[in-house]
């Protein structure tokens, strides 16, 4: 492939031909001190990917890491929430730089320390694409070996734009046991492959819920795992369908388990990323 064909992207259009676009990922550039960037998606909303990005965060620290946290959900940032930092408003140093809000050892961001939680954020893309672009080159996230950003549901303005901005390292995809989470969780697959964004794997969350050793499935099981072995990506994990998590995710107390930090273990190994 020559450079000039490097410049093109070519999607299919559905009815058997495909389109030509320019390519607009060569834009991307590395956010100074930071080595790695994982984001966590989905298809649909309401399967708890916000839940799964704090808690895989907290793990990854707990594995010796220095980790940060985007809350990339313009509309709608649960970060502020699910950390106990509600009311916490961002500072300014001396160079004009946002500095991240800090709570049990994270590096936290999001649209929910400027604007709040009761005020609709009402924005057209430019704005978008603006706003993304500050929290990755106007915070100072200093060194970080991972920057966890929790993308909203959908593949819109949002994802497009972090997948133009920067070199994104790996994405997971949150989907619950359903068909119809299933359904939109493929969407965010194939977006990431569209985008270039190697797909580190799946989480099953909600999987079913434990009650005197008996495991009750609360969704119908759906296709998730054939699905996941004919595209050959790995299931990071289950997790089950906890009242604790709730509970804890209301008080702003992350909910960390075992299998949270197998699930950043397995990170860590594949993303080379060292202590």
């Amino acid at each position: 492939m020559s450079e000039e064909d490097d410049q093109v992207l070519e999607f299919e259009n559905g009815c058997g031909s495909s389109i030509a676009m320019t390519n607009p990922f060569l834009q991307q550039a590395p956010v100074p001190g930071i080595k790695k960037i994982i984001a966590v998606g989905s298809g649909k909303g309401g399967v708890g990917k916000s839940t799964v990005s704090v808690n895989l965060a907290l793990a990854l620290k707990n594995e010796g890491l220095k980790v940060g946290l985007l809350d990339a959900d313009i509309y709608g940032p649960s970060l502020p929430r699910l950390m106990g930092a509600l009311g916490q408003q961002v500072e300014v140093n001396e160079k004009g730089k946002m500095l991240p809000i800090r709570r049990q050892g994270l590096a936290l961001m999001s649209i929910g320390f400027i604007v709040e939680e009761i005020l609709a954020v009402v924005w057209r893309g430019p704005m978008l694409f603006k706003a993304m672009e500050q929290f990755f080159r106007d915070t100072e996230w200093g060194e970080l070996d991972v920057l966890v950003i929790d993308l909203p549901p959908g593949t819109g303005d949002v994802a497009l734009t972090m997948a133009q901005k920067v070199p994104v390292d790996g994405a997971i995809v949150v989907c619950t046991p359903q068909n119809l989470a299933l359904a939109d969780a493929k969407k965010a697959f194939d977006m990431f492959e569209k985008t270039n964004v190697p797909v580190l794997g799946a989480v099953e969350n909600m999987a079913y819920l434990e009650k005197d050793g008996e495991k009750i499935q609360l969704f119908p099981k759906g296709e998730l795992d054939p699905y996941l072995d004919l595209k050959k990506i790995p299931k990071l994990g289950m997790i089950p369908f906890d009242p604790a998590i709730g509970l804890s995710s209301e008080a702003g107390i992350p909910y960390e388990s075992e299998a949270f930090q197998k699930m950043a273990e397995t990170l860590k190994s594949r993303l080379f990323v060292s202590a």
